[in-house]
């Protein structure tokens, strides 16, 4: 699950180029993995206790969504204005999921992979609101213009306010979507359930 995400958001102008078509791009998606030890559902658990990603302060969890975006944007200067006439994103999506170090015995195996499958999903909703940010900005800003900015040395520092809007709505998106998850009777709590029980 994810506690919080470490991201940062990394902006560049490029001058000159071609204009991209807001269709053209797609995130990369990438899996981590950590190696959990036991040959239990309870024994997993403790193992994911000990080795799950650190995220906020010191806090363990059992999964983690993390990205990195960068843009490549044209700005050009349209008599005494600067416009932004694309923008292409470079969005790299990486989810860290647990993974047994040895092959599990059945019928823990079966139960291992119902919980991987329901905690990579989680995940997966983490990702899927990563790239609608993304997708937001990109249309909040290409064609945007800024009067009496010749050089294009304004224009940025205006859109950053927005930026940091929209960047702080997916956060409080990603935040609520956790509590929900993760409240007691939760999609969480039972995949943990069900991974535990039965030895």
């Amino acid at each position: 699950m994810r506690f919080a995400t470490a991201a940062a958001i990394f902006l560049a102008a490029v001058a000159g180029g071609v204009p991209a078509l807001a269709a053209d791009w797609k995130p990369i998606e990438k899996i981590a993995t950590y190696r959990v030890e036991g040959k239990s559902g309870i024994e997993l658990y403790r193992s994911i206790g000990h080795r799950g990603p650190i995220v906020g302060k010191d806090v363990r969890a059992i999964a983690h969504t993390n990205f990195r975006l960068t843009w490549k944007r044209d700005y050009r200067t349209r008599g005494t204005a600067c416009v932004l006439v694309s923008a292409v994103p470079r969005l790299v999506i990486t989810y860290t999921l647990p993974e047994p170090a040895s092959r599990l015995p059945e019928p823990l195996a079966q139960r291992w992979k119902i919980f991987r499958e329901g905690i990579a999903a989680h995940e997966r909703v983490h990702g899927d609101l990563i790239e609608a940010m993304t997708r937001k900005i990109e249309a909040e800003t290409v064609g945007f213009t800024l009067e009496n900015d010749p050089g294009c040395r304004k224009i940025y520092s205006v859109m950053e306010k927005r930026l940091g809007e929209i960047s702080r709505e997916q956060q409080a998106a990603s935040n609520a979507f956790d509590r929900e998850e993760m409240a007691p009777g939760g999609t969480i709590e039972k995949l943990v359930l069900d991974l535990v029980n039965g030895g």
